[in-house]
């Protein structure tokens, strides 16, 4: 199914990192840029307290000089589907070749339509953080990815 024809509307994503103990990044997306702090993730990934402030894109290109090699560069699509609209992430570059779908839920237990073109659950797998993919990217460990990834 090409669900590229089903999107809204997309944005060109930007994005960079600082070292934190917590996710701290900065990112451009097409002409607006955020800075966002995420907390820690509880329940596999599930749950992660997340701050977000909108820059200008001046204080955005300038903090993204100060961040840590490895740049995040990513298509993001909007896609809906039933009460939800689905993210879906297309990236470039060092992780060119992977798409990531995410659908922001209200709680835990809320009930959602699964899209047939939405493949194996990968929610709570480091491999596929942004900021994960940054230091080791998709090239380099896609040959190893399972069957059931691909």
């Amino acid at each position: 199914m090409d669900w590229k024809k089903y999107a809204l509307r997309s944005v060109h994503i930007q994005q960079g990192y600082f070292a934190a103990v917590n996710t701290v990044r900065i990112r451009t997306c097409d002409d607006k840029a955020f800075l966002t702090i995420k907390g820690p993730s509880r329940n596999g990934g599930l749950v992660r307290y997340e701050f977000e402030k909108e820059i200008t894109m001046d204080e955005a290109n300038s903090l993204l000089k100060l961040c840590e090699p490895g740049m995040i560069d990513k298509r993001r699509y909007f896609v809906p589907c039933g009460k939800h609209t689905y993210e879906i992430d297309e990236f470039y570059g060092e992780n060119e070749g992977l798409v990531l779908a995410e659908i922001e839920l209200n709680s835990e237990d809320e009930t959602f339509e699964k899209p047939a073109f939405i493949g194996k659950e990968v929610t709570g797998i480091p491999y596929f953080y942004n900021s994960q993919m940054r230091r080791n990217p998709f090239r380099l460990w896609r040959d190893r990815l399972p069957e059931e990834y691909r």
